[in-house]
């Protein structure tokens, strides 16, 4: 007895997250399958443990907003970020993300692929849905207006808060991150005050904001762990209502994940490298691969930096543009957690029947950029902050209750490809600041074995 006691609490809580994801995942399936929707003691159903996964996606989503304001915060009073390197890198991610954006509106335009989800959204969704000739009588509205318009002056009211601390309660991520972005150039801006009291303070305020941000970090590392138990509960409740269904459904979501990140890390990163810089993607995917595959398998590219860093001095980038990019850029370069927000939350939007215009569309994309701004490195961030784009996206509460089980299912897989794709672009951003390698002088004199500038990084308890 006591030998199975200690393997269940080693299957629970020693194994790496991943394997307990899966762990969670198989136990679902399973559960879901033998029990389907009939009572399995005591009234309770899988469908209360889809309420229960429910109230945990809740508790995420109340957390990723402050993150995103202290990360973006913190970022602007930690990152020291000078002259025309700094502005070139900003293009370049800007480049970047344009790219990423285009690569995942093609693919939802004119694949169709949430079109696959539609069945299991018909149920449940699409019955109180409002027409446009009207909604049916007694029956509530599921899609309720976006809030976006074309007009100017509609799209500033609508993010325009009624009070500081409006946009934290009804988690309106584009305003807070605005609200960061102000926070953090004034508190730049005061640094160079000649009160010595108000230096004394800011200098103060900066040690808390930095506090502030590894607390919400913490409490959210701690909920990640929890998530094997969340998505035990909600994979078991979609098993129960849709059955062998549900493998199909995730079939269409996952080649339309990997479609969207093959494309942009496996065509256009090396074709934008070998266009800039005349570097071959043999080096590219030779020489970076070894910071690529830890990528792949730490799920952080933040851990990941020591040997990014590495595989630059190999390229002879630059120690200047290696350290810019990897260290700095790692936090605003983040394509892989981008574009897989944003194609999930087009593609929950497609399988719901909501037709959005192209300035619905483009504002998804931007709640996707903010999201994942500054917390890109960190372990499992698509899973923190996912709930908060589709909320971000004027998503129907049913419809993201429905999803998000779905895509949390296979999400240790997701993460991974993420992670990947944006070491990539940390590589990428790199040598492209460095330019051509014969036009750059500091990159022949570089010390081969300089120790790079690591930031400070998560515990290694955290990244494992």
């Amino acid at each position: 007895m006591l030998r199975l006691v200690r393997f269940f609490y080693y299957v629970l809580f020693q194994l790496p997250l991943p394997y307990r994801v899966v762990a969670g995942v198989l136990i679902g399936i399973a559960v879901g399958f033998v029990f389907q929707q009939r009572d399995m003691g005591l009234g309770w159903t899988t469908k209360d443990f889809g309420i229960l996964a429910g109230l945990y996606v809740q508790m995420l989503t109340a957390l990723a907003t402050p993150l995103i304001f202290f990360a973006i915060v913190d970022a602007f009073v930690r990152t020291h970020i000078s002259g025309s390197q700094g502005l070139k890198m900003v293009v370049i991610c800007l480049t970047n993300v344009f790219v990423a954006f285009l690569i995942g509106l093609t693919i939802l335009n004119v694949w169709h692929p949430g079109e696959a989800w539609r069945e299991r959204f018909a149920n449940e969704a699409a019955p109180t849905a409002v027409t446009e000739q009207g909604a049916q009588a007694g029956k509530p509205a599921v899609v309720p207006d976006s809030g976006v318009s074309l007009s100017p002056l509609t799209f500033i009211r609508s993010f325009v808060p009624k009070s500081i601390a409006h946009p934290f309660l009804d988690n309106m991520v584009l305003t807070v991150a605005m609200l960061a972005i102000l926070i953090g150039v004034a508190l730049r801006s005061l640094r160079s005050t000649d009160d010595p009291e108000l230096a004394a303070a800011i200098k103060t305020l900066d040690q808390c904001v930095m506090a502030s941000f590894q607390i919400v970090l913490k409490l959210l590392l701690w909920m990640i762990e929890l998530a094997p138990f969340a998505i035990c509960l909600a994979v078991a409740n979609v098993i129960g209502a849709s059955g062998w269904a549900t493998f199909q459904m995730m079939g269409a979501f996952l080649l339309t994940i990997c479609a969207g990140l093959a494309i942009h890390s496996l065509v256009y990163y090396p074709l934008s490298i070998w266009l800039m810089t005349g570097r071959s993607p043999a080096q590219y995917f030779g020489e970076g691969g070894s910071a690529i595959l830890t990528g792949l398998s730490l799920n952080s590219s933040l851990a990941t930096a020591p040997l990014t860093l590495e595989a630059l001095r190999c390229m002879r980038v630059s120690d200047s543009s290696a350290r810019l990019s990897a260290c700095v850029g790692t936090n605003f370069n983040n394509d892989g957690v981008t574009l897989y927000e944003a194609i999930t939350a087009l593609f929950v939007a497609q399988a719901i029947g909501l037709d959005m215009h192209l300035g619905q569309q483009v504002m998804i994309l931007a709640a996707a950029l903010v999201g994942s701004m500054g917390i890109a490195g960190i372990p499992n961030s698509g899973l923190i902050i996912l709930a908060l784009v589709l909320k971000a996206a004027r998503l129907p509460e049913q419809a993201i209750e429905i999803a998000i089980p779905l895509v949390y299912s296979v999400d240790f897989l997701v993460a991974r490809l993420r992670s990947a794709v944006n070491v990539m672009g940390d590589l990428q951003v790199a040598i492209l600041l460095d330019g051509r390698p014969n036009g750059n002088a500091e990159s022949e004199n570089a010390e081969p074995h300089s120790e790079p500038e690591v930031p400070p990084a998560l515990p290694a308890e955290d990244l494992a």
